[in-house]
Parts: C-alpha cells; sequence; structure tokens
C-alpha cells in the first residue's frame, strides 16, 4: 500500500468515524437529553471512547456540531421555500417543519443557553437562520398573508415556544405540537387587531440566555 493510499484510506476512517458518532450522538441525546455519557455515544457507534475525543475535544464541540446541523437543516428548508409563489403557505410550511424537528429533539432546550452556543459556526448559523425566516416573513408581510408587526425573529422565537408549550405533553401524544402550531398561525394572520403591545425583538442572541425554553 502506497503513502498516498492508506493516507487516502485514513482519511475515509475518519469522515466514517465522524458521521457515525454524529449519528449516534443526535440520536442518544434526541431520545435521552444531553446527559447521555461520552461512552455510551461511543458504544453506539461501534467505536471506543478515545475515537469521541479525538474528533470533538469535549462534549460542547459535539454538541454544537449537532446544533449546526440542525440549524443547517432549518436553513435549507427556508431557502427552498423562499420564491415559493404563496409566501403564506411557504411560512406556515417552514413553521411546521421546525417545530417537527424540534419536538423529535428532546436536547433542544437543554442545549439553549450552553456554551455549545458560543461556537462561531453555531453563532453564524443562528443569523442565517434569522435571515431566512425574515425573508420569508417579509415576503408572507408583503402578501398580505400575516401581520405586518410581524417579524422573523418572531417566527424563530416561535418555533422554541410552540415546541416547549407542547413538550409536557410529546412523550403520550408526540403530535401535540400541532395544536399549538395551529394556534399560533392563527394569531399571525393578517387582521384588523390593533398592534401588537411591544416592539419587535432585536437581533437573536440565542446563546446569551437559557430563558429561550
Amino acid at each position: 500500500m502506497t503513502g498516498t493510499t492508506a493516507t487516502s484510506g485514513q482519511r475515509a476512517d475518519m469522515v466514517r468515524n465522524r458521521r457515525l458518532l454524529l449519528e449516534a450522538a443526535t440520536a442518544a441525546f434526541a431520545e435521552h437529553g444531553v446527559e447521555v455519557p461520552i461512552g455510551e455515544i461511543a458504544q453506539r457507534a461501534g467505536l471506543a471512547k478515545g475515537t469521541v475525543f479525538r474528533h470533538f475535544a469535549s462534549k460542547e464541540d459535539l454538541l454544537a456540531a449537532i446544533m449546526l446541523q440542525m440549524l443547517d437543516q432549518l436553513i435549507g428548508t427556508a431557502e427552498r421555500l423562499i420564491e415559493a409563489d404563496d409566501a403564506g403557505a411557504a411560512l406556515r410550511e417552514f413553521m411546521t417543519d421546525g417545530v417537527e424537528v424540534l419536538a423529535a429533539d428532546r436536547a433542544f432546550c437543554e442545549v439553549i443557553g450552553r456554551p455549545s452556543l458560543q461556537h462561531s459556526e453555531v453563532r453564524d448559523a443562528i443569523g442565517r437562520l434569522r435571515d431566512a425566516a425574515e425573508a420569508l416573513t417579509a415576503r408572507a408581510r408583503d402578501q398580505g398573508a400575516v401581520r405586518a408587526d410581524v417579524t422573523g425573529t418572531d417566527i424563530v422565537l416561535l418555533l422554541g415556544g410552540i415546541h416547549q408549550t407542547a413538550a409536557p405533553l410529546l412523550a403520550a401524544e408526540p403530535q401535540a405540537w400541532r395544536r399549538y402550531l395551529a394556534l399560533a398561525l392563527d394569531g399571525l394572520r393578517a387582521t384588523d387587531a390593533p398592534d401588537l403591545p411591544y416592539p419587535p425583538p432585536g437581533r437573536l442572541r440565542l446563546g446569551d440566555t437559557d430563558e429561550v425554553c
């Protein structure tokens, strides 16, 4: 085996091991929360515990990688919907997909406020999610599909809020979040209701607080 072939094989093994670790950790955290031991994650992945730390220096680094995957999924959904003809329907689909992702992941609210959200890539992704949600919301406002005083930051915060409202029910009724999403969507519709009693929030900074969930 030449040196180049060996290096290529090692790289392939590293990519494979990272994928296995992320898959195992995502499933474990989603099912049981963030206190799952690293050893259990390694066992699920079929790898040695030391392999985890060769890829992720700490559990916070591992959580950051998983959070980044979730954020990228939500951003991808928003970007896919941005050119939809019916902006109101696009915003509803984005919110439905977003709450569904969060409802399937017990670890989401446990991550809010942790150091993993301070990773630069995660904070950048939070900003991109806010911008993508604002683009969707702006088109829905322009088409008269939602209230004129609703912002993209409102929408992103509502995703977590809807999930947390339904959270006590999800173990027994995993689709209960759909009820609270429908209530929120009704409240977003453009009507002759008075302006909201408080101004819209500023720049979204989830990592600065543990009070989102």
